[in-house]
């Protein structure tokens, strides 16, 4: 058996009150400005001259370094009214940086003036950043010298403007009626002609011609409208190239216009099989901004649903991976599992796949009369069918065939190209956010960390089976352990004014009336909040400008960074292995595209 467990909380945090003194005595006193922020990451602006040696200081030479790339985005600052002492920019890149021997993050900032929106690329010290810096020309049109392709990566090739421009509109209604005549079909669609010299790949070797083979965007194996070109030889992969954003909706352009509790819903279609989950995540950033405390019995509930969550999405990852590699039968028993599940979420929330349940400062109601009934049922019910999966999958020797010893990485490779999650436990390293950074209340609760040993689709299908296992077991202890209370703070930010008062006289209903409408006025300033959600790290960093809505809405993703690694997995393997490798991903479409 490959799988193992592991208790520990995984390394102490290590003070970095001289991070800021050795980065001043790299690159000198006045070129490195440090920021306070709501979350207390380290955060330090730096000139853009200097950010490449930065990052590869801190990357390599720095003791317990930041190894991992966590993030990388930017900030269109030319409508900001309170900037915070910031330089003055009209662009600001950012980067996230993750040191697993520190454990924790540091955030780089650098300014950027409009007329020379351009900075060196860092593609060459992390291959994560290659789609990261895509995202952002895309994005802002903020250019990466020396990056090896830089095209669009979410929007179409033809598309005109930066989306995430402040002046590029944000509504239908604010561009003009759309409209297809056959020039422009024929133009698009040459546009989505595959040419491989502009990806620096060969049309053939040796006197032989390659095949370049589309899987998707209309295929049952990519889950979605997902676009991978296949260079072939033969059945062997050559490279893959995939093409991303077919599922684009703006999600990140969306949460600049709506006020911080209207946009909760829109965080549901995200990871879209993780539920409330995707709320938590960016809630905590909204509480860390804002100060709210969230009260002992509304974070217990949010971990039961969560956990809840984590097990609905888990087996449907389940069903579908067996699907994939031609066992049919498991995804109608894990699809009615997830039903079983969906019915004490139904009960709870009152909705099923899209709940959007949770709320600033806790959730949207307390928990209804019998709902520990229904979850002690559901928590008899599953593991006898677990272990009879076990049986039917885990253990069947063509499934093993299919999936040990491909889609293989080492725990270096998945830090290098930023993946979290199970993904990061199946290569032997017991790193779970949960433990690590506890949130939510986390650190009260007694679960291990399953791990595998080859980093392989095997592995990876092992963890997230385990892991099932490890949230009936948190589960069961929100059961047991369900403290009394309020199920939301009492602040006036997070929470209207109760109804029998709002019925009692006008300035209270006023109060709530606006408090629904406009939402609450977060103070100036920003944070992220990370998650160790379904299929990883989510993390939402939010910068806010003293208003009711939010400035700047980052979304970063685990599918996106694992996403990107595909090309890696694929090479040399055949073209059933990609399936393989896909399956064992657990990606959402929506969780890459946003």
């Amino acid at each position: 058996m490959m799988l193992s467990v592991a208790r520990q909380p995984g390394t102490p945090s290590t003070p970095t009150a001289t991070i800021g003194d050795e980065l001043r005595s790299l690159v000198g006193e006045s070129a490195v400005t440090p920021q306070a922020t709501a979350d207390g990451i380290p955060t330090f602006w730096v000139a853009p001259g200097d950010v490449r040696r930065v990052l590869a200081w801190l990357k390599t030479q720095v003791v317990q370094p930041y190894r991992m790339l966590y993030d990388l985005t930017a900030i269109d600052e030319r409508m900001r009214t309170h900037p915070q002492d910031a330089p003055a920019s009209d662009f600001t890149i950012v980067y996230h940086l993750l040191s697993f021997d520190r454990n924790e993050y540091i955030r780089i900032k650098t300014p950027l003036k409009e007329e020379r929106a351009t900075i060196d690329t860092v593609s060459n010290l992390w291959p994560a950043a290659n789609w990261y810096e895509r995202e952002v020309w895309d994005m802002f049109g903020i250019r990466f010298d020396g990056h090896p392709h830089l095209e669009r990566l979410l929007m179409p090739r033809t598309w005109s403007g930066h989306p995430l421009r402040k002046d590029h509109p944000a509504r239908a209604t604010e561009m003009g009626p759309f409209q297809l005549p056959d020039a422009k079909q024929d133009a698009e669609q040459e546009a989505l002609r595959f040419k491989p010299e502009e990806w620096g790949m060969k049309s053939g070797r040796d006197g032989q011609d390659f095949l370049f083979l589309n899987v998707g965007p209309q295929h049952p194996g990519t889950h979605g409208v997902l676009r991978v070109i296949l260079q072939l030889d033969g059945e062997e992969i050559v490279d893959a190239v995939p093409d991303i954003g077919f599922h684009h909706r703006g999600a990140e352009k969306m949460g600049e216009r709506q006020s911080w509790h209207t946009y909760i819903p829109y965080t549901d279609r995200v990871d879209y099989l993780g539920g409330v989950m995707n709320n938590m995540a960016y809630l905590m950033a909204v509480e860390k901004l804002a100060g709210i405390q969230v009260p002992p019995r509304a974070q217990v509930i949010r971990v039961m649903l969560a956990e809840l969550f984590r097990i609905i999405s888990h087996l449907v990852w389940y069903g579908t991976f067996a699907q994939d590699l031609g066992q049919l039968s498991p995804v109608f028993y894990t699809f009615n599992d997830r039903e079983r599940a969906f019915g004490i979420i139904e009960a709870i929330c009152g909705a099923r796949m899209h709940p959007n349940w949770f709320r600033i400062g806790g959730v949207a109601q307390d928990l209804p009369k019998g709902w520990d009934g229904l979850i002690r049922d559901f928590l008899k019910y599953l593991p006898p069918r677990l272990a009879e999966y076990d049986k039917e999958v885990m253990q069947n020797w063509i499934f093993k065939g299919r999936t040990q010893g491909v889609g293989t990485f080492t725990k270096d490779e998945a830090i290098e190209w930023g993946v979290t999650g199970p993904g990061l436990r199946a290569c032997g390293f017991a790193w779970d956010f949960r433990k690590t950074q506890p949130y939510s209340g986390y650190e009260h609760f007694e679960f291990d960390i399953p791990t595998g040993t080859h980093g392989d689709c095997y592995d990876r299908g092992l963890v997230r089976v385990e892991e099932m296992r490890q949230s009936l077991r948190i589960i069961e202890q929100c059961v047991d352990n369900m403290p009394e209370g309020p199920y939301k703070s009492l602040d006036a930010r997070a929470c209207p004014p109760l109804k029998d008062r709002t019925m009692h006289d006008i300035e209270t209903l006023i109060t709530h009336f606006l408090g629904v409408s406009w939402g609450p006025v977060i103070p100036p300033g920003e944070a992220l909040g990370a998650i160790e959600a379904t299929k990883g790290n989510n993390g939402y960093y939010l910068v806010s400008d003293g208003s009711t809505t939010s400035y700047r809405t980052r979304i970063r993703t685990p599918s996106f960074a694992h996403m990107q690694m595909l090309p890696l997995l694929a090479r040399g393997r055949m073209i059933p292995d990609l399936l393989a490798i896909l399956g064992a991903m657990d990606f959402v479409l929506a969780d890459v595209d946003r």
